[in-house]
């Protein structure tokens, strides 16, 4: 099985209001189709995909939260330990564009002071009904440290290119030393038994083995 051989497992979150489609967003990236009878998110779903990440393969275990305010506090309790996050907001939707704060704070608070977050605005086959400029969301990126893309699960643009921008980040901080896989609540794993063995200190190869479920 493909998964056998992962170089890297790491732990991904999908935030953003509800109505932004962030499910669409999550089953354009693992089925490659639009998610035509999409209801609203209750608590959280779950999605993974191995991809190919700059010669190395990674598994991402995705986790797309619900964006309605009664189900936060059940999903807030998924942030723990994610590497990576895609930030969505509809560009058609003012209202949840201004939200994005909120979600930005919560998800460095929960999760870790250094996830690495894209924006993404979705629906920009939408564009006529546009509510927020391109020039203005990628102020609001930068101002926060965040790459930026915009979106459409419908169409599937920069829908793939999000998830691997965000994961090739991930992979250019471990290797920078940025990153530190074994610290607790990294959302990282190592995947193949040779990468852990090289990289990990000596008598930790049973942590390891624990920490392995690929």
């Amino acid at each position: 099985k493909e998964e056998s051989y992962t170089n890297f497992l790491f732990k991904f979150l999908v935030i953003g209001s509800a109505g932004t489609g962030k499910s669409c967003l999550l089953h354009q990236f693992i089925e490659n189709k639009f998610k035509q009878d999409s209801n609203h998110t209750i608590g959280v779903e779950f999605g993974s995909r191995v991809v190919n990440v700059g010669g190395k393969t990674v598994k991402l275990q995705i986790w797309d939260t619900a964006g309605q305010e009664r189900f936060r506090s059940v999903t807030r309790s998924y942030y723990r330990g994610a590497a990576g996050a895609l930030l969505v907001y509809d560009i058609t939707s003012r209202e949840t564009y201004n939200a994005l704060t909120n979600w930005l704070t919560d998800a460095r608070t929960l999760a870790s002071p250094n996830i690495v977050i894209i924006l993404c605005g979705n629906k920009k086959d939408l564009d006529a009904d546009r509510e927020v400029t391109f020039l203005e969301a990628s102020r609001f990126a930068q101002e926060n440290e965040l790459m930026f893309l915009e979106t459409s699960a419908l169409t599937g643009e920069n829908v793939e290119e999000g998830f691997l921008k965000c994961a090739r980040t991930i992979l250019n901080k471990i290797e920078s030393g940025e990153l530190d896989p074994e610290r607790m609540g990294s959302g990282i794993q190592y995947g193949d038994t040779s990468l852990r063995q090289l990289r990990q200190p000596r008598g930790s190869a049973a942590q390891a083995k624990q920490q392995c479920n690929c």
